[in-house]
């Protein structure tokens, strides 16, 4: 039919998931599978503890972007090697 809009690429990328409204897990789960980028330095917080794997808890934390403050979350755990 000429109406129809051609068939996506077989190697079309699925849509973005929709915005998040519950918490960072929340939306973390929901985007399970999908390559995504980590950018570990732009959080800050107070260092409560490490381990010599590199485990580190944060409190307090923050995300800074671009040097503005743009969320807070409390504590935050980063995992080191595994």
């Amino acid at each position: 039919d000429a109406s129809s809009p051609p068939p996506a690429p077989p190697d079309a990328s699925p849509p973005p998931p929709p915005p998040a409204t519950g918490s960072p897990i929340d939306f973390l789960n929901g985007i399970v599978g999908r390559h995504v980028v980590v950018r570990l330095t732009s959080y800050r917080g107070l260092l409560s503890c490490l381990d010599g794997y590199m485990n580190i808890a944060l409190e307090q934390t923050e995300e800074h972007v671009g040097g503005t403050l743009t969320n807070r979350y409390g504590d935050a755990f980063v995992r080191g090697n595994n």
